[in-house]
Order: structure tokens, then C-alpha cells, then sequence
């Protein structure tokens, strides 16, 4: 296991798990750049293959990060008419590509496809994210690449997975969330459904994805054979669900948005306050009688209708109701230190903005500043997770469009820069 330099100034190296693997990410959007990032992170040589004009993620905003975006109308245009892109990339295509090289690849074109079946011959991993059949058509497919290198660890990024009667179709994260129920439980009791409010379908198929590469590396090395792996949108959206489908196949009854609560344990959603409103989360028993303690409801705890969990979710509208009376009566930050000085877990209702300036997220070093080389203070959100203390290291800022073109394709002719139609999921 090797180590790569600590970028935090401890001096301490963060492990690199992957270090030497070649990692060919044909992958655009969201789902798999995500996974590749994972595995960039982990120490893998990722090199980004993009279509002429660069992934279209790049083009998704405003925000854009490096561009013109500061005079910006609620249209995504600047005051002089022009894109307000111009030079940047969106937020999105950076929170997804970094520690990556970057090259760019024309696949319609036969240069471009030898190009890319020699990156894919010697790369330990492939990846890409093609409707099915495409990435035949362009001579990377999963049969050809395996003749070719028998050890290749090759991932497909589907949309609704290689069977059933959607299999060719072009899917997208919120087509996701509408089909596999998870909007339909999403939003306040009696509202229309709501799409959760980030792209948690794509950003969770490139975790499964990345996990799914890291067990069959596992079993490379105990083989010495590679393998196939797939990961779909729909699979990642179904397995999401996974509690509330089984409560539906036990009892047949469905679930419905409840806002900020949940079905299985009271009281558990947000109350009321002054000013504002604060999470609670009561999850056991103790739990619930500090909080009774702490809102001078003791005699709550005691009344059996509020004497266990399952009693307290029968009852939880009025439950509710009761808390709800005694907390509106606090400002948020002093029912906050009110439930702290009781034990009760309880959070602040952040937006974006007081997520970031709060201490505890600065704490986690989670917000992570660097200077970029010409787009100044620049801001990255690392991978989750750290060893020894230790995250795992930004070596890369997200590729420009070509960066590293001269550097893995020497005698590569020049390409056009006109964006192609993407063909990804």
C-alpha cells in the first residue's frame, strides 16, 4: 500500500491504495466521473477522455467556475447577451474531476477510436458510460478490450441496467428519482412529490460503481482475471428505497412524504421556534424523556400513549402538537443550547451559506481552499473519509479541456474543437 504526500502541512503521507493503476475514464456527467474520481483519489493515474469540446457537464450552469459568471440575469446570460459560461466550467463537472489528466479523443473519428483502444489496452480499469452498443461502435467495448488485456477491470454506467424493455434508453438522475418511487416520498405530507434537492442517483452510482471496482481488483489479484462490472441509475434509485419497498411488500401499505419526519420513530422532524425552525431527533426512549425534561414536559414521558417508540409514532401528530406549543416559545440558538445542556441531538435548519461558515464544518476540513494556478482561491470538497487521520490528497485540479493532450498523445493530430453529441447515459 503505498502513500502519497499529505496536502494538509502535517507532513504525514495519506495511504494511495491504488497507486500504478491506469484508470480509462471515457465517462461524461455526472454517475461515472464520480466513480473515476473515487478511484483518482485513492491514487489511480485517472485519464479523462472527453469528446471534442469537452464534457457536456462542463457546460451545465451557471455557476460556473472561471468564467464571466459575476453579471449573470436569472436566464444563465450575462448583461451583454453573450453565454455566461464564456471560458468556465460548471460547478458541476469540477465537484466530479479531480487528480485527473485530461486528453481529448474524437471517437467518430478512426484515429480517434486506435487512440482510444491503445489507452484502453493498457489501463488496469475502463470506464464508461455509453448507451449500450455505443462504446462497440467505437471499438472500447467490454469483449473487445478483454481480447486484447484479459486482467482489464471494465465498468459500464447504465441507465436502467442491461435488462428489461428500457435497457437502450438515455436516462437521467430525476427520470430516476420520478420512476423508482423516491420523489413520490420526498416533499411535505399532501404535497406534489419533489425531487431530492442534489444529484443523489448519479453521485450514489459512482460509490457503488467505485465499490464494485474495488471488490473485483480484489479478486483481480486473487484470480489474476478481470471482469465486468455494471452499475445502473435505476439500481442505485431502487436501492435507496430499499426500506420503504420491503414496508410496502410486508404490509402493503405505501409510504408518503412526511416533510422533515419519518415514519418509524417520533419525535423526529423539525419544531418550531421563535424565529426559525431546529431538528430534533429523539431516536430511543432515554432520549425522549431528556427531551421532555428539558421542555418541562416530564409528565409526558410518564403518559402511555409517549411510553415507547412505536406508541409515540401512533401518536406522533399529537406529540407533535404538544412539543411544538413549548418550542415555539424558544429562539432557535436557545432551544439549541437548551437541548445540548439535556443530551438531545438537535441541529440547526442551515442554507448553503451557514452549512459552510459553520464551525463545525470548518472543523472537518470538508470546505478545502488551495490556490489555483489561474482561477486563484478555489474551493474543493474532498472525498469523505480519511486514514489515519489523513485525507486523501487534491494533486490534480480538474482538468482543462486537453491538458494533458501532448503528454499521453504525443504524435496525435490536431482535433477539432466543435462539441459532438454525447452519447452517454
Amino acid at each position: 500500500m503505498k502513500r502519497i504526500p499529505s496536502d494538509d502541512g502535517k507532513g504525514e503521507a495519506a495511504i494511495a491504495p491504488l497507486a500504478g493503476l491506469r484508470v480509462a475514464d471515457f465517462s461524461q456527467n455526472l454517475a461515472g466521473p464520480c466513480a473515476t474520481q473515487i478511484l483518482a483519489d485513492l491514487g489511480a493515474d485517472v485519464v479523462k477522455v472527453e469528446p471534442p469540446g469537452g464534457d457536456p457537464a462542463r457546460r451545465w450552469g451557471p455557476p460556473f467556475i472561471g468564467g464571466d459568471d459575476r453579471r449573470v440575469d436569472g436566464e444563465g446570460t450575462r448583461a451583454d447577451g453573450e453565454s455566461a459560461h464564456m471560458d468556465g466550467d460548471g460547478c458541476l463537472f469540477h465537484a466530479v474531476n479531480r487528480n485527473k489528466r485530461g486528453v481529448v479523443l474524437d471517437l467518430k473519428t478512426a484515429e480517434g477510436r486506435e487512440a482510444a483502444f491503445a489507452l484502453a489496452e493498457r489501463s488496469d480499469i475502463v470506464v464508461q458510460a455509453f448507451r449500450p452498443g455505443v462504446a462497440d461502435r467505437f471499438g472500447i467495448g467490454w469483449e473487445a478490450v478483454r481480447a486484447a488485456n484479459p486482467a482489464v477491470i471494465y465498468l459500464s454506467v447504465l441507465a436502467y441496467g442491461s435488462e428489461g424493455p428500457l435497457r437502450n434508453d438515455p436516462g437521467y438522475d430525476p427520470l430516476m428519482q420520478a420512476r423508482s418511487g423516491l420523489m413520490a416520498v420526498t416533499g411535505e405530507r399532501g404535497g406534489k412529490p419533489v425531487r431530492v434537492g442534489t444529484s443523489i442517483v448519479d453521485l450514489g452510482t459512482g460509490m457503488w460503481a467505485a465499490i464494485a471496482i474495488l471488490g473485483a481488483l480484489a479478486e483481480r489479484t486473487r484470480t489474476g482475471k478481470g471482469c465486468h462490472v455494471t452499475a445502473s441509475l435505476l439500481d442505485t434509485s431502487l436501492a435507496w428505497m430499499s426500506y420503504h419497498i420491503t414496508g410496502y411488500l410486508a404490509t402493503g401499505r405505501e409510504s408518503a412524504p412526511m416533510g422533515t419526519s419519518i415514519a418509524m420513530i417520533a419525535p423526529y422532524q423539525a419544531f418550531p421556534c421563535s424565529d426559525g425552525e431546529v431538528m430534533i431527533a429523539a431516536g430511543n426512549d432515554a432520549i425522549f424523556r431528556r427531551l421532555c425534561g428539558a421542555l418541562g414536559l416530564k409528565e409526558l414521558a410518564e403518559d402511555p400513549d409517549y411510553a415507547d417508540n412505536a406508541s409515540r409514532v401512533a401518536n406522533n401528530e399529537a406529540l407533535a402538537g404538544v412539543l411544538a406549543r413549548r418550542t415555539r416559545s424558544h429562539a432557535a440558538a436557545a432551544l439549541l443550547r437548551l437541548l445540548a445542556d439535556h443530551k438531545v441531538p438537535a441541529a440547526p435548519i442551515h442554507s448553503v451559506a451557514a452549512a459552510v461558515a459553520d464551525p463545525q464544518t470548518r472543523a472537518t476540513g470538508m470546505v478545502r481552499r488551495r490556490l489555483h494556478p489561474y482561477l486563484g482561491d478555489y474551493v474543493d470538497i474532498p472525498m469523505p473519509v480519511r486514514w489515519d487521520g489523513r485525507r486523501a490528497e487534491l494533486r490534480r485540479f480538474p482538468p482543462s479541456v486537453g491538458e494533458h493532450q501532448l503528454e499521453l498523445f504525443p504524435e496525435e493530430p490536431q482535433l477539432s474543437e466543435e462539441p459532438s453529441a454525447p452519447e452517454s447515459e
